[in-house]
């Protein structure tokens, strides 16, 4: 039986780790925009090549209308008999890291093969922002053997610390908890504060943030907080392959927004807490994620004359198959598809 994921699943690596070269070209330059719109070109030119009926159905740029690739948008040829896979993906999260020359940006795809009847197998949230929750395989085994233990995205933040130090078997001061630097995000930092917990702030790139607790390595505890919807549902797709868990709820960011959520039919959303397996659904999913600079989640790109580095993982959900890869690419040599150019380029000329 013909396996899609196994035959797509190095040409989606290819995509972020294009992506995360080109848009590493444009570390410190302060010009977020411009890393942004080349690793968008790196990753249409892969998806050029690639033989499958995609479709984006969580895009980029909704925020602040930056060059992206945007939902409903048709990638790959399309052939008559092509798999069929709905995509979620985010060219560069952390732009304005990338921007600075700062920590925490990475280049990510998750892909999903639909199942029948299903409309999008990476839900898409009407809401700018979600309130979120992640933790480690074994602080989501303990809450599915016992729903009513406070591990919830609406239960007190300093609840939440306290049973996972016990699930843990950890002292509360060792708890290391990660929060994305927002004022919006300030009863999270204080709590985390009066627990007397490890605070760790990042100021951009919530996606590697948010899959961190899953990664015994990462030395991260729990991520919560408000961040970005798009970039949540990419972490869903992530912590799943890894075995760990998110919970997510929409948050309105303004009275606006909530009347525009009711007005447009979404109200009864408002309350629901969304499970890491109602974001990202079924079992037939794929996650690439190549870092553009060090993060929780992968080291950077490193450059050495004309060898440049990089570190990715790709995952799936059926088979929890987790691949750490690291690549040597000579670019004096490796050529790079580009959608502006419709050809193979050379970096270094």
């Amino acid at each position: 039986m013909i396996d899609p994921e196994r035959i797509f699943e190095m040409d989606f690596l290819r995509a972020t780790e294009g992506a995360a070269i080109v848009a590493h070209r444009w570390m410190g330059r302060g010009e977020k925009e411009a890393a942004d719109a080349a690793a968008c070109d790196a990753i249409r030119g892969m998806f050029d090549l690639m033989d499958m009926r995609g479709e984006v159905v969580i895009g980029e740029g909704i925020k602040d209308e930056a060059p992206g690739i945007f939902k409903g948008e048709k990638v790959g040829t399309w052939a008559e008999g092509s798999p069929q896979f709905h995509i979620a993906l985010d060219p560069v999260d952390g732009t304005t890291n990338v921007s600075k020359g700062m920590a925490n940006s990475v280049s990510c795809i998750a892909a999903a093969i639909p199942v029948d009847g299903e409309a999008n197998a990476l839900e898409d949230i009407p809401a700018f922002y979600l309130e979120k929750l992640a933790y480690p395989e074994k602080v989501r085994r303990a809450f599915m053997a016992d729903p009513k233990l406070p591990i919830s995205v609406e239960a007190p933040t300093e609840e939440v610390i306290k049973i996972t130090a016990k699930i843990l078997e950890k002292d509360i001061r060792d708890i290391v908890v990660m929060v994305l630097d927002r004022d919006r995000n300030q009863p999270y930092i204080d709590a985390v504060r009066r627990s007397g917990a490890k605070l760790r702030m990042i100021s951009d790139g919530d996606i590697a943030a948010a899959i961190a607790p899953a990664l015994p390595e990462s030395n991260v505890d729990l991520y919560i907080g408000i961040g970005g919807a798009p970039e949540g549902v990419l972490s869903a797709a992530g912590l799943r392959c890894l075995g760990g868990g998110l919970q997510a709820k929409i948050w309105p960011k303004d009275s606006l927004e909530k009347r525009v959520l009711i007005a447009e039919g979404f109200g009864h959303l408002l309350d629901r807490v969304y499970l890491s397996r109602d974001l990202a659904k079924g079992d037939r999913i794929l996650f690439s994620a190549t870092g553009i600079s060090d993060s929780p989640l992968l080291r950077g790109v490193e450059v050495n004359g004309s060898i440049a580095r990089t570190h990715s993982v790709l995952m799936r959900v059926k088979s929890r198959t987790v691949r750490s890869i690291k690549a040597a690419h000579d670019l004096s040599a490796k050529t790079f598809r580009l959608r502006s150019t419709n050809a193979e380029v050379l970096l270094l000329d």
